[in-house]
């Protein structure tokens, strides 16, 4: 199992614009078969700053997700609503 965390610096009047594109979004990837989770949170001490958690059960089920079309629609345009570039991370479990 694969984890991402992916932090995006939203611009403070574009926040409601960002949350809603994200709806079909967390929707459709939340249908691809090897998402196991894939929720959006808000930073409790920047409300400007939010970020997708997922859990995907390998490496290939991101590459596909990568490749869907609400991904490749959805991320630029929500790239153009942030003021910088996000971080993102992607975590395996130790066991």
């Amino acid at each position: 199992m694969i984890k991402i965390v992916a932090m995006n610096y939203v611009l403070e009047d574009q926040k409601e614009n960002f949350i809603q594109l994200t709806k079909s979004l967390i929707e459709e990837s939340r249908k691809e078969e090897g998402c196991i989770s894939y929720s959006l949170y808000q930073d409790i001490s920047n409300s400007n700053v939010l970020t997708f958690i997922e859990e995907w059960k390998s490496k290939e089920a991101i590459d596909f997700h990568n490749q869907t079309s609400h991904f490749t629609r959805v991320v630029p345009q929500l790239g153009a609503l942030c003021e910088k570039a996000g971080d993102v991370k992607l975590y395996e479990e130790i066991k």
